[in-house]
């Protein structure tokens, strides 16, 4: 059964692998990994701990607005600093909220202090898609007959 999927069993299905970036690395370099791993966010990393997100969003609001130069520019110049994180015992349902509520798309899993994960928007809808498709073919089964 699907319903009341954790952030666990999300990374189960979707993998835990994170990318990150330093924050001396220069807005250029993280455009770079982030290309290289078709990605739209880092977290950002400083002696193993979560410093900050890089976004897509931060480079196209806080570089290109602002006429910046991204060879020069270092990541912790225009990360965003507010991280919210998420366990893996809690909900998707838990993430679409956070998100919603805190307007970001990036969720790094923190597991016991340490980054598990990272969970973002697309992972977040795909995951409730699944839900609700269970969902309907459940009552269906019900309606029909066919689930006793």
């Amino acid at each position: 059964m699907h319903v009341r999927r954790t952030v666990r069993q999300l990374l189960q299905d979707k993998g835990t692998a994170v990318y990150t970036i330093a924050p001396d690395d220069t807005v250029f370099r993280a455009l770079e990994v982030m290309a290289e791993h078709d990605v739209g966010a880092l977290v950002v990393t400083d002696a193993g701990a979560v410093a900050g997100i890089f976004s897509e969003r931060d480079y196209a609001r806080k570089v290109i607005l602002h006429g910046h130069a991204s060879r020069e520019l270092s990541v912790s110049a225009i990360m965003s600093r507010e991280v919210v994180t998420v366990a893996p015992e809690q909900t998707v349902s838990d993430c679409m909220r956070l998100m919603t509520d805190r307007r970001v798309r990036h969720l790094p899993v923190l597991d016991a202090g340490r980054l598990g994960g990272l969970v973002s928007i697309g992972d977040v809808v795909k995951a409730v898609m699944s839900e609700q498709e269970f969902l309907i073919e459940q009552l269906q089964a019900y309606v029909s007959g066919e689930l006793r």
